[in-house]
């Protein structure tokens, strides 16, 4: 089972006297980007999505995926080792939407903190439902393993991240890790739960996932 690591995001531009510079060079760089570079990365993310919607990522080849996408294999080579590291850095572009907008109204204030994780974990229940076909697939396959444990990482980095800017007096004094771990396993078994039941509706899931969230996790 191939294990892939989280895609690398873009720094900062707020840093220390001199970065400023730096950010300037990193923007003229992308405003000099060639237009085929974007048009090749927006073809292959379309063509993953198109391909691992009919069929579980498994039975996807290299050679099916450039050709859907309209480049060559050494193209595709160039910039991923495998479908599967394209699919989770789709997923995850879609997955960090989602927490931008989290982050929006966290700065734009007026949310108490029982909306702000209804909304979060809404916002997560939209993006499997974007993309429900590709995890009824992974759900399926045990092939497709590795399309769960990038969601359960996912989870988990997010998990690290509202621990570390947590105050709440409840936040239990035991390892960072393992409890983000802990809740991130439980809230991707709510979601295999949801796509294996057709009778569980996504409001469930929303609903389960806030009642059974830590007191702490507001």
């Amino acid at each position: 089972m191939q294990v892939v690591g989280k895609p690398r995001r873009a720094m900062s531009d707020s840093g220390p006297p001199g970065a400023s510079g730096a950010a300037e060079e990193r923007s003229a760089m992308a405003d000099r980007t060639d237009p085929r570079i974007t048009r090749t990365a927006q073809a292959l993310a379309q063509a993953i999505v198109e391909l691992a919607s009919q069929r579980p990522l498994s039975q996807i080849s290299v050679a099916e995926l450039a050709g859907r996408a309209g480049v060559t294999r050494a193209t595709f080579y160039n910039r991923y080792s495998s479908p599967l590291e394209l699919l989770i850095q789709v997923l995850y572009a879609d997955l960090d939407r989602g927490h931008r907008r989290e982050e929006a109204r966290r700065a734009e204030g007026g949310y108490s903190p029982e909306q702000m994780l209804r909304l979060a974990t809404g916002d997560v229940a939209d993006h499997v439902e974007r993309f429900m076909a590709i995890y009824q697939h992974a759900l399926h396959d045990p092939a497709d393993d590795g399309v769960y444990e990038a969601l359960v990482r996912h989870f988990t980095d997010y998990g690290l991240a509202f621990i570390a800017r947590s105050t709440h007096p409840d936040l239990p004094d035991a390892n960072h890790q393992v409890v983000a771990q802990f809740v991130a396993h439980g809230f991707a078994g709510a979601i295999r739960a949801w796509l294996s039941d057709k009778s569980v509706t996504k409001t469930d899931l929303v609903e389960a996932a806030v009642a059974c969230a830590p007191v702490w996790w507001t």
